[in-house]
């Protein structure tokens, strides 16, 4: 409980200090919560544990559907009023409307609409054009080597071999799309960018998957571009090692927005979940506690590697340069950290992932089923408004109370 680091260099332990100096300590999400009581600031927890407390995180539904979505804000509100945009939990109202056949054509031809916009901006941006009626696959987010941007591309270039040997097989096609920034130094991040750009240019410079596999990284992230982004997504990419994610709101965006999520128990996911139903959400991969269990007993990336012929063909294939032309040690660096260390049990998840994209799949080829799940994704995402988490937050920790406004009306105020 020092402040200061008492082995080896010295110097000032900011989450100690954080804990001294202030009267409240929330997660913001209830795992990452749960894990700080557990683990990281048990000391202080069982020093003084009503200082713990949680508020799970949200986001706006003004700028993430109404603003970013009008299409899609105008036939919520022309059935069931306008007070979701101030009480996103009245979107429950949605509910009983996902059984309703001519409702599920006017969602799924809003989200076309919103596909075909995408496709003309990657069109603009990046010279690449892509099928609006493909299943779009998003992943945008902050590039980080737990948030495993890689295992989407395992994914990306297992399906790639699988179209390679049998071109008729009965998959949805898809379009992969990839936004996000890495930081300065970060060496692996950006070769992780630098992957998704390389199969990128081999995929779609390839006769055989034109019609049925594109991979796409949007330029320039941002939460302004990230706009026309959330709206178009069939499926969200939420995939991190678990107990490495905090909250993710990225995640909160796209269920808003009617897309499913392919995710692990991680950050908010797991309320996520909780919240939409499990039948409503494309779960895999290793728990909190079974990733601590899998790494104290002494993780074997090989053995994943040795044990798994198209995981084996799949890091082959990049080991050998294939997407790198050009340079044939380019990615070597990102394969060595996969099999000799493995942080974030890439190689472990990996066919959990697989199968579980597979299901992801299969179900996008039923349309109207899968138009039910997304409508109920909305229905039940009001928890995970930022006006829930404030008040939470005014209640539990501010401790202060709302304050009436009275607004002037507008012909006063002239």
């Amino acid at each position: 409980m020092s402040l200061i680091e008492e082995t080896g260099e010295r110097y000032v332990r900011m989450a100690n200090l954080a804990c001294v100096g202030s009267r409240a300590v929330n997660g913001v999400a209830k795992l990452h919560s749960d894990l700080l009581k557990k683990g990281v600031l048990n000391d202080f927890y069982q020093f003084r544990p009503k200082q713990f407390t949680n508020v799970t995180n949200g986001v706006t539904p003004r700028r993430f559907l109404l603003l970013s979505n009008p299409k899609l804000a105008e036939l919520i509100t022309s059935r069931i009023g306008d007070s979701w945009v101030k009480q996103l939990r009245d979107l429950r109202k949605l509910e009983p409307l996902a059984e309703d056949a001519a409702f599920r054509r006017e969602w799924r031809q809003i989200k076309l609409d919103n596909k075909r916009e995408l496709s003309r901006l990657i069109q603009q941006r990046t010279r690449i054009e892509v099928d609006p009626d493909s299943l779009f696959d998003i992943q945008v987010k902050r590039l980080h080597e737990y948030k495993r941007q890689h295992l989407n591309l395992l994914h990306i270039i297992t399906l790639y071999h699988r179209l390679k040997q049998n071109p008729k097989a009965n998959l949805p096609p898809r379009t992969f799309i990839f936004g996000g920034k890495a930081a300065p130094g970060y060496y692996m991040a950006k070769l992780i960018i630098k992957l998704i750009n390389s199969v990128a240019e081999v995929v779609n410079n390839d006769p055989a998957m034109r019609d049925r596999l594109r991979v796409v990284f949007f330029p320039n992230f941002s939460v302004k571009n990230a706009q026309p982004i959330y709206p178009a997504a069939d499926l969200s990419e939420q995939i991190s090692t678990a107990g490495k994610e905090a909250s993710g709101t990225g995640n909160m965006k796209f269920a808003l927005n009617g897309a499913l999520t392919i995710g692990t128990l991680d950050g908010a996911n797991v309320e996520i979940r909780e919240q939409v139903g499990p039948e409503n959400f494309f779960l895999f991969g290793l728990t909190a506690p079974e990733v601590h269990t899998l790494k104290a007993n002494g993780y074997r990336p090989w053995d994943y590697y040795d044990n798994n012929p198209h995981l084996k063909e799949v890091i082959d294939q990049i080991h050998s340069g294939f997407f790198s032309p050009d340079n044939d040690d380019l990615f070597k660096p990102l394969v060595q950290s996969l099999l000799c260390h493995d942080e974030f049990l890439v190689l472990a998840d990996y066919q959990a992932y697989i199968d579980c994209q597979d299901r992801a799949g299969r179900a996008y080829l039923d349309a109207e089923h899968w138009t039910k799940m997304s409508i109920l994704n909305v229905a039940r995402i009001g928890y995970f408004s930022s006006d829930r988490a404030i008040r939470e937050y005014c209640e539990q920790i501010w401790k202060v109370e709302p304050v009436p406004i009275e607004l002037e009306e507008k012909a006063n105020r002239e």
